[in-house]
């Protein structure tokens, strides 16, 4: 199979048909082989009642339904467990994306050699409110993980070689940052592809301002994961030993202290009426624990089970 297109969808009953429609005739025209991934996030409309129609009549159409709504992130990582084509093209169900970009998408991943293939709104057709926070984050995130050639890694409309969404996990909120999994993975030829932005012809946004700061933990969590995921001991151990230093030579200085000044026979405070004291004493407690900490981050990743478990409630 050439093409898998994955479709992650919530309430978006009123543009299936035409999304679908829209995708079939690109197919048809270029002479691909293809299959419709639609994940239905837990809809309450009449979404999987659309989806099931489009089944009888069209074969590629694949659909999952789960039972309560669980995320983007959740449907793309179900999408991309089913998908069996070459290259996989994710886009929204809201007819903002252009299925007509497809065939670039897919020379570039099979005539140019790119790993992943990630969309550039250029011109988009949202609110302030939305387009000023993604140009923060999108800066933030470029130089967090060294991908300086992306103008905007939640762009839904992307291509991946199968290979990279057969190799990456995406939960919480990081279908953002599919990019940076990707980068942490190995798949180091990332490419830009300008694509048109059109406005929303049904229903309203799923956008809200509480996922900028969901995004922004599950950044700090990529970031760490992909630095010190297969070794946390190397980020608390470290952390932890120089605290723990720090701590122990200021207590031998306030040892060094006491006795001098007992040899000499000067009046000297007593070590515990110092303030410095104290702070060696936090300091050997915090590098103790930190170190304890490490240690047991090495236990539980070697020894994690899988994350993305969801209640499918139907598949067709």
């Amino acid at each position: 199979m050439d093409i898998s297109v994955v479709v992650p969808l919530y309430n978006e009953a009123e543009s299936l048909p035409e999304l679908t429609d829209w995708i079939r005739r690109v197919m048809n025209e270029h002479g691909f082989s293809y299959e419709i991934i639609l994940v239905d996030d837990g809809s309450n409309d009449t979404s999987w009642k659309v989806i099931e129609g489009l089944k009888l009549h069209h074969e590629q159409i694949v659909g999952v339904k789960f039972r309560r709504n669980y995320g983007k992130s959740a449907a793309l990582n179900i999408g991309f467990d089913a998908a069996q084509g070459d290259v996989v093209v994710t886009m929204d169900a809201d007819l903002q994306d252009s299925p007509d970009e497809i065939p670039e998408l897919y020379d570039r991943i099979t005539n140019r050699g790119a790993d992943l293939v990630s969309g550039w709104k250029q011109k988009r057709y949202d609110p302030l409110t939305k387009t000023i926070p993604t140009k923060l984050f999108n800066s933030v995130t470029r130089k967090m993980s060294g991908i300086h050639n992306l103008h905007d890694f939640n762009c839904g409309l992307k291509a991946y070689r199968r290979d990279v969404v057969k190799s990456v996990e995406v939960y919480g909120e990081m279908h953002r940052y599919i990019p940076v999994l990707a980068k942490w993975a190995g798949f180091t030829n990332i490419q830009e592809q300008i694509v048109k932005h059109y406005p929303r012809k049904y229903g309203t946004t799923k956008f809200g301002p509480g996922r900028f700061v969901k995004g922004f933990l599950d950044l700090l969590s990529i970031f760490f994961v992909g630095k010190f995921g297969k070794r946390p001991m190397h980020f608390f151990g470290t952390i932890g030993v120089l605290s723990f230093l720090v701590g122990f030579f200021i207590t031998c200085y306030l040892i060094f202290e006491k006795l001098r000044s007992i040899a000499e026979g000067t009046v000297y405070r007593n070590i515990t009426d110092q303030p410095l004291f104290y702070l060696s004493l936090v300091a050997i407690l915090i590098g103790t624990q930190l170190f304890l900490t490490g240690f047991i981050a090495e236990l539980v990743s070697r020894s994690s089970l899988e994350r993305n478990q969801y209640h499918i409630e139907k598949e067709i």
